[in-house]
C-alpha cells in the first residue's frame, strides 16, 4: 500500500465534499475512479488536477471507437521489424526491439507512481472494458511475442472517464468508485468564472451567468454549452470590450457557446418569436 495523500483541488480546478471522496476512496482503495458527466464537465481536466494535486506526472489514453485494450499494453511493430529486414542492419532477430509499450504499459514500468487516464471509455467497443479489467485488477500483463511479463513498479492512480454514450459492463463497474459529476449550479459557477476571468466586472458576470443559464435550461438543443465555452465565450467579450449582454438582443460571438447550426436556428427562432410578442 502506498502512503495515502488526500485531493483536495488545486488552485485552478475546484471540487466538492461529494468529489473529493470520491477521489480519495478511489485513492485508499487502490481502485480506479470512474468519472461520468456530460462533455464540458471536467472530467478530463480532473485527471491533471489530481496529478498537480499529488505531485505525480500524468499519462493519457485518448480512447477512439477503433481502440483495442491491447494498445494500451503494447504494441507489436511489424511494420518496422519488416522494414529493417529489408534496409535496416539491426538484428531483426530481437523481438524485444520492436515492442513499443502504450500507456498502461508505461504507467507500470515508471520509476515513479502515475496519474493514468483512460479518457472516454465509452468510446471503444463493449468488450473494450472488460478486456482491460484482468491487467488492471493484477497489475502485470504479459508480452506474447516475448514471453516476458510486465509488472507494476508502481501501481498507478487510474483515472476512467465516460460521457454516457453507453452502458458500461457490471464486471468492470463492481471494480470502480463511481462518481457522476454534475453540471454546476450558478453559485458554484460563479466561482469557476471567478478563477478564469478574476478581473471580470460584476454586472457582466451576472449578465453572461443569466444568459448562459437561459441558454441551456430554456431551449431545445442538440449540444447544451458546457463550462468551458463559457469560459471561452468571457474571454472573448473581454478582448472585444463588450460590457453588456442581454439574451433579447443578438447575442455577439454566438459561435462560442452554440456549434450545431440547428441549436443556432433555434436561437434566432425564440429571438424572433420573442420580439413579435413583445410587438
Amino acid at each position: 500500500m502506498h502512503d495515502f495523500r488526500r485531493f483536495r483541488g488545486t488552485d485552478s480546478y475546484l471540487t466538492n465534499e461529494a468529489l473529493e471522496s470520491a477521489v480519495n476512496c478511489a485513492l485508499a482503495l487502490e481502485r480506479p475512479l470512474l468519472v461520468r458527466g456530460e462533455p464540458g464537465t471536467g472530467k478530463t481536466l480532473l485527471a491533471e488536477a489530481i496529478a498537480e494535486g499529488l505531485q505525480m506526472p500524468l499519462i493519457g489514453w485518448n480512447v477512439k471507437s477503433t481502440t483495442k485494450a491491447q494498445e494500451g499494453l503494447y504494441v507489436y511493430d511489424t511494420v518496422q521489424r519488416l522494414y529493417d529486414s529489408r534496409f535496416g542492419d539491426g538484428d531483426v532477430r530481437d523481438i524485444k526491439r520492436y515492442i513499443k509499450l502504450g500507456p498502461v504499459g508505461k504507467a507500470f514500468v515508471a520509476d515513479q507512481r502515475q496519474v493514468l487516464l483512460i479518457d472516454e471509455v465509452d468510446k471503444a467497443d463493449l468488450e473494450f472494458p472488460n478486456d482491460l479489467l484482468h491487467e488492471l485488477d493484477r497489475m502485470r500483463f504479459r508480452v506474447v511475442e516475448t514471453g516476458e511479463e510486465v509488472v507494476a513498479r508502481n501501481r498507478p492512480v487510474v483515472i476512467i472517464t465516460s460521457n454516457n454514450e453507453k452502458e458500461l459492463p457490471d464486471a468492470f463497474l463492481r471494480r470502480c468508485v463511481f462518481h457522476f459529476i454534475d453540471f454546476p449550479e450558478p453559485d458554484f459557477m460563479r466561482r469557476i468564472v471567478a478563477v478564469h476571468h478574476p478581473n471580470l466586472e460584476q454586472r457582466l458576470a451576472d449578465q453572461v451567468l443569466s444568459v448562459f443559464y437561459e441558454i441551456r435550461n430554456s431551449m431545445r438543443l442538440r449540444k447544451r454549452p458546457s463550462t468551458s465555452e463559457l469560459i471561452d465565450w468571457i474571454a472573448v467579450l473581454k478582448r472585444a470590450g463588450v460590457d453588456e449582454v442581454r439574451l433579447e438582443k443578438n447575442l455577439p460571438f454566438l459561435g462560442t457557446l452554440l456549434k450545431k447550426e440547428q441549436d443556432i436556428a433555434s436561437y434566432a427562432d425564440q429571438l424572433a418569436g420573442g420580439r413579435r410578442y413583445r410587438s
